[in-house]
């Protein structure tokens, strides 16, 4: 394809997208109020659909990533979408009543009354990724359905199958005013970041998202940014070793540790160094025997992850690091054939500038750091980017607290990893480089809501009655000396 044709090409999507929006905006005015009736039937149809769809999804997942085992995908992908479409379709009317809230003295007194009433946005854009893309497409619909709003939806080009069957789905499911889908590569993903809606949420990298932020910016839409980082896990001295690494090593190994969330280091220690290795391998020789053929454990998503992933490995030793991949069946990766697998690999003591240390890993990789003094675990996460989450292993309250109240992250497990997405009703979101904004349960309704503040007046003119309308008098100072002193 030549230039000329590309810029046509890419300014005719943008064109198709933004005839899209503004439909679904005409059609959310003409409707006016959004009864929870409407959003109920909307929430239904969603869930409907994902069951309906979910053996095609399982099959598109398994070929978007070569190796992706079944159960893997119903849990994190069909479940996960489900669960929080049920949910909100069981609390909505619940989230949608009007909130009452104090009147200043003494209009309350006078009867003044003040509430806030939640209000649709309009339009959200969508923008989806690869790792988990059914859960975390149809997931956020479950708060801007209940919301009563309208959604765009732009999948991620990495799992071209799976986008496909979601398209069907879409289809299915919703009138293209209601929801609607577009997919295609980066050309398509900056149309689409760059649409005036009237809330953007984007699931991605922290690269890209500063991207999507300035695309957003210039139409002045408010962004819900679900990034990642380098989530630390900090294993104590009191802590159970064989079953915090049962716990931590199901999280790295899960969809290959292509999880936002994914334990990306430990620091344990020093004298525990060993012990910690071998209770990691123990896990992981429990979970996978072998690896190479074994259908249960996911191959890395494509050639170009892959290579970044095998790339952290060969800095590190060619920089005289010992890594050791668990590798239960003694098996030959390097002969490989049509997947990209990569065993679980842990990387001790890493120097702090390689790059996998520098980067979210996004892949089966576990470097392993060493602590004296527990207070040097602390140091340690405050001096690097804000995390998505911190996860604490032990016993010891006062370790415990240090972790919560000490350190900043999007969220936290105590005793596990990555089990905190899994409750609705907690918020889901990161800080800083880790994201912005969150969802989830009545969090993500309240998101993709306008709290609109109503405030009615009292019969009795409290204009006149508290000095307010010129000319002003002794009932005016008197109001201002009730309101100014201390």
């Amino acid at each position: 394809m030549n230039a000329p044709q590309a810029i046509n090409q890419a300014e005719g999507i943008e064109q198709r997208m933004l005839q899209a929006l503004e439909a679904q905006r005409k059609d959310y005015l003409r409707e006016g109020d959004v009864s929870a009736e409407t959003r109920i039937d909307r929430l239904d149809r969603g869930i409907d659909v994902v069951l309906k769809y979910q053996d095609k999804i399982v099959e598109a997942l398994n070929a978007d990533f070569s190796c992706r085992a079944r159960q893997v995908s119903l849990l994190t992908d069909v479940a996960a979408a489900v669960t929080p479409l049920k949910h909100a379709r069981k609390h909505l009317r619940k989230w949608m009543r009007p909130q009452r809230r104090p009147t200043m003295f003494p209009l309350n007194l006078l009867g003044g009354r003040s509430r806030i009433e939640y209000q649709p946005l309009g339009v959200v854009g969508v923008i989806s990724p690869w790792n988990f893309p059914v859960n975390l497409t149809f997931g956020p619909l479950a708060g801007i359905l209940a919301a009563g709003n309208r959604a765009l939806i732009k999948p991620s080009e990495f799992t071209p199958a799976t986008s496909e069957v979601m398209a069907e789905m879409v289809a299915a499911a919703w009138d293209e005013k209601e929801v609607a889908i577009f997919t295609g590569g980066p050309e398509v993903g900056q149309a689409f970041s760059a649409l005036p809606f009237d809330h953007l949420l984007f699931t991605g990298a922290t690269s890209v998202a500063r991207h999507i932020m300035t695309a957003a910016a210039r139409n002045l839409v408010p962004v819900t940014l679900e990034l990642g980082g380098k989530s630390p896990v900090i294993i104590s001295r009191s802590a159970n070793l064989e079953q915090s690494l049962e716990r931590v090593m199901l999280g790295k190994t899960l969809n290959a540790g292509q999880i936002c969330l994914a334990p990306d280091y430990l620091m344990v220690p020093e004298e525990k160094l060993q012990e910690v290795i071998a209770a990691a391998e123990k896990a992981v020789t429990a979970m996978y025997p072998t690896i190479l053929a074994n259908p249960e454990y996911t191959a890395v998503v494509n050639e170009r992850h892959y290579e970044r992933l095998t790339g952290y490995l060969r800095e590190a030793e060619e920089r005289g690091l010992k890594t050791i991949a668990i590798n239960p069946g003694n098996e030959d990766f390097s002969a490989q054939q049509g997947n990209r697998k990569i065993p679980p690999t842990l990387i001790p003591q890493p120097a702090d500038d390689l790059k996998l240390m520098q980067e979210e890993l996004f892949g089966p990789l576990l470097p392993i750091r060493t602590y004296k003094d527990f207070n040097e675990t602390i140091d340690y996460v405050n001096a690097n980017p804000r995390p998505l989450a911190a996860y604490y292993f032990g016993s010891d309250k006062a370790e415990e607290e240090a972790v919560l109240k000490r350190t900043t992250s999007g969220g936290a497990c105590i005793n596990d990893v990555i089990m905190h997405v899994m409750q609705e009703e907690l918020p889901f979101g990161g800080v800083g480089p880790s994201g912005m904004g969150a969802y989830h349960g009545e969090a993500g309704f309240r998101t993709f809501s306008h709290a609109k503040s109503v405030y009615r007046q009292a019969g009795i003119n409290v204009g006149k009655l508290g000095g307010m309308l010129p000319p002003y008098g002794k009932a005016t100072e008197k109001t201002i000396s009730m309101q100014v002193k201390k």
